[in-house]
């Protein structure tokens, strides 16, 4: 059975390296080789820049990490098709897999709507507003003052809009959520748990997932361990949980994968990296139908794509 993944961070790794961590490095928990063996028929490649970078240099670490992605991911590897139009992915022929491009969080753009132009053009196709703190756009979740979208912000939303990409609510603070909900055509969870399982501020409350399932967008369960559930060894069991808490909230089809592979450190005990999607269906096959699995791991991201 296919996956569709909606986040890893290959290439702040590859960035972090100074081009050292090659994409076909078996150092990375999301390399060619993984993705293939993990029959992963999609993976998207997050633009991560910490806060710690310099304001002048943002915007150079983006370009650099999309270096990376066009001449190493990309490159020369046939394999990996980049996805610029959602319909791209109908076309993908057996042992492709599609590559696709998000922001994680707009810091490096300044307040140059510009470069989201930029950047659009060279593949990103998921915004997600901030990382864990505040910018020009929005309040992240570790932001005390919790505000919501700046009128920059809500300009950042229309822009997505008008091109149909996504707008990602899953590092937004609680009101930057909700104002997201009310301006977004197109919102999505790219990597956040359930908050009623495990109090993270990262996960979602219950009123947010219901208010995404009735949006009929599409939440990402993460792999990150801090997500799943408090300190200890966490199984894929622990992972099953939120699934099933969320298809209880009425998620059933719109509940993905967002593992975070090569953005962690602590792994899930037997999801280590991404040859081991198929371990996960595997299990959730002992509980739900053919069906429903496969919509979890790739056909309901299909069914609820901007097209």
């Amino acid at each position: 059975m296919k996956t569709i993944d909606l986040h890893c961070d290959v290439l702040w790794k590859m960035q972090r390296s100074n081009g050292a961590v090659d994409f076909l490095d078996g150092g990375l928990d999301a390399n060619l080789e993984k993705l293939k063996k993990g029959n992963v028929m999609m993976q998207t490649f997050a633009l991560f820049v910490p806060p710690k970078v310099a304001v002048e240099e943002k915007f150079s670490v983006v370009m650099n990490q999309i270096h990376y992605f066009h001449n190493r991911v990309l490159g020369s590897n046939s394999t990996m098709k980049l996805i610029r139009n959602w319909t791209d992915l109908d076309h993908l022929q057996d042992g492709e897999i599609g590559a696709l491009l998000s922001l994680e969080g707009v810091d490096a753009i300044g307040n140059d709507l510009r470069r989201l132009t930029i950047l659009h053009e060279l593949g990103v196709r998921s915004i997600g507003l901030t990382w864990n703190n505040a910018n020009l756009a929005a309040d992240g979740v570790l932001e005390e003052r919790g505000a919501g979208l700046t009128t920059f912000g809500k300009d950042i939303v229309a822009f997505n809009n008008e091109h149909q990409m996504f707008t990602d609510v899953s590092h937004l603070s609680e009101k930057s959520f909700w104002d997201v909900m009310e301006k977004a055509k197109y919102p999505i969870a790219s990597h956040s748990n359930s908050k009623k399982l495990c109090p993270n501020p990262r996960n979602l409350t219950d009123e947010q997932a219901k208010a995404m399932f009735d949006r009929n967008a599409m939440v990402h369960v993460t792999f990150v361990t801090e997500f799943v559930k408090e300190p200890g060894d966490v199984v894929i069991g622990d992972l099953i949980k939120h699934i099933d808490h969320f298809a209880s909230l009425g998620g059933i089809h719109n509940i993905g994968i967002g593992s975070d592979f090569d953005g962690i450190t602590e792994k899930i005990i037997g999801l280590e990296d991404a040859t081991m999607h198929p371990n996960l269906l595997n299990e959730l096959l002992k509980y739900y139908t053919e069906e429903q699995v496969r919509g979890f791991a790739y056909q309901n991201f299909m069914d609820h794509r901007p097209v």
